[in-house]
């Protein structure tokens, strides 16, 4: 089942993102959060954007969310996505399900285009991130220390929906019309 994040995933959150952070260059972030500073950053992410979790059987397997892309207030239709699988669910789909329904659910927000930013040469990602339809934006070279190295970031965009011209603001996700949101986490979370 697709749903919304809540306080008490974070636990189970926290434990799918350690790796990332001990042993891999998913995340930049070098020294691990705990459990309440993942709960707070929930908590954050959510009074604008959608936090997303893949469950079975009472068990979170993966989560996706978006954030900001940049503060100035131009880039407010923009916004950056990231998903985080556990490692024994990985290579059964979750990834591209729960990928395509944070990226409708940001379509429903009005938010016009999504950013994935990828720690290269991330083989995996970046195949996800092409099948489900996004470009090659550019390369920032040896950005990132970790791990004893110098790592290259890969940006792939995706064009979610026109931008209108004036835009309208972006909806918060707290604020989207709960039958649109529910309608799309029961149609796509169930046929996984």
């Amino acid at each position: 089942m697709i749903r919304t994040a809540r306080d008490d995933d974070a636990a189970a959150i926290h434990a799918i993102y350690a790796p990332s952070v001990s042993d891999g260059v998913a995340t930049f972030e070098t020294a691990l959060p705990g459990v309440d500073a993942m709960r707070e950053r929930l908590r954050t992410r959510l009074q604008h954007y959608p936090w997303l979790v893949w469950e079975e059987a009472g068990e979170v397997l993966a989560y996706a969310y978006a954030g900001r892309f940049r503060e100035r207030a131009a880039y407010d239709w923009m916004a950056e996505t990231s998903i985080y699988v556990r490692a024994d669910a990985h290579r059964r789909g979750i990834a591209r399900k729960l990928y395509g329904v944070l990226l409708d659910v940001m379509r429903l927000q009005g938010i016009t285009q999504a950013v994935g930013v990828i720690t290269l040469p991330g083989t995996v990602s970046v195949a996800m991130h092409e099948a489900m339809g996004f470009t090659a934006a550019g390369v920032w070279r040896q950005c990132g220390y970790k791990l004893g190295q110098w790592w290259d970031v890969g940006v792939w965009q995706k064009e979610l929906q026109p931008a209108a011209n004036p835009p309208i603001a972006v909806t918060p996700f707290p604020r989207l019309p709960p039958a649109p949101l529910h309608s799309l986490l029961e149609d796509r979370g169930q046929s996984a």
